[in-house]
């Protein structure tokens, strides 16, 4: 039988050695899943359980009070898109996200630019200004924006009363609450984002955008050509979370300032589906807009990876 030398194996058999390999690695292989155990039983119960149970819920007619739950197969869907309602929330969706998108991911990519490239002194008092909100209570902050913007009362009201001018009614306003809204929103998420677009951009090397200032290459070309592709990897994070932020975060302040009015016009898909639960009790037409939110965020995640990925720039 064929032997190796002295080593790791020792005098062993090639063969046994091989099996002896095999076993550690199964052994390790199975060690590995049953540290995973804890964490999947968590997903199972706070994840996976109540997703399957929405898609269930979703096809029956149910108010979370009766006992017995009525079958109605795709009525819910087909009731959500033979509402006017639904597609003006839908559109009020499509809004705050390309709102948020201007407000928490372009307006920062610029910021951090010129404070990495122009300004470069004070970064730590401008990152712990526009941070600051982020720690705040987005509850907090709502209420505090209701003050600082009655038409009536409020501090901006009272200067612009100085000046001759007035303060719309917004929160009664279609485009206007949303407008407000949104950026009650930014003032909480855009903080965090600068910090990490801000992190990406300080990465790009500064030797590069040196020689290009050095050539007479305009800023607004390098922040374009260089800055931004240099730093999409971190760019595409922040991305991604704005969408996200457009359908979720955006909750908060609609429940406390405006309740979804007037007439939905602030109102969103998430929003949606709360109020059809816990105010209207149709759970399952609550369920199916959640199915549907669900799938409409998959789909931008979808067309984000096949169109705005395999652009994105790793470094090594």
């Amino acid at each position: 039988m064929e032997r190796v030398s002295p080593g790791t194996w020792g005098y062993l058999p090639l063969y046994g050695g091989k099996i002896r390999l095999n076993q550690e690695e199964k052994k390790q292989t199975l060690l590995g899943y049953l540290f995973l155990v804890p964490s999947l039983a968590v997903f199972a119960v706070f994840m996976f359980y109540p997703l399957f149970y929405t898609i269930y819920l979703s096809f029956f007619e149910w108010n979370m009070v009766k006992p017995v739950k009525k079958f109605v197969g795709l009525a819910n869907y087909a009731a959500i898109f033979r509402d006017p309602n639904s597609w003006k929330i839908a559109g009020n969706t499509a809004v705050y996200i390309l709102v948020l998108l201007v407000l928490n991911f372009v307006l920062p990519y610029i910021l951090s630019f010129i404070l990495s490239a122009v300004i470069k002194r004070g970064q730590g008092f401008y990152k712990a200004v526009f941070f600051l909100p982020s720690v705040i209570s987005l509850v907090v902050g709502s209420i505090l924006y209701i003050w600082i913007l009655n038409p009536i009362s409020g501090p901006v009201a009272l200067v612009l009363k100085y000046f001759g001018l007035a303060l719309p009614f917004w929160s009664k306003a279609e485009g206007w609450v949303i407008a407000v809204l949104s950026i009650i929103t930014s003032w909480k998420v855009f903080g965090y984002n600068f910090i990490i677009i801000l992190a990406g951009v300080s990465g790009v090397s500064q030797e590069v955008v040196e020689a290009a200032r050095l050539d007479n290459i305009p800023l607004w070309k390098i922040f374009r050509d260089m800055v931004v592709p240099m730093s999409s990897a971190t760019g595409i994070y922040v991305f991604i979370t704005t969408i996200v932020q457009g359908l979720q975060y955006v909750f908060t302040p609609i429940k406390v300032v405006t309740q979804g009015g007037p007439n939905y016009a602030s109102s969103n898909l998430i929003y949606m589906s709360y109020h059809e639960a816990f105010t209207l009790y149709r759970t399952g037409t609550s369920s199916a807009v959640s199915v549907i939110t669900m799938v409409l965020f998959i789909v931008l995640l979808l067309l984000e990876f096949r169109f705005v990925e395999k652009g994105v720039y790793y470094e090594n």
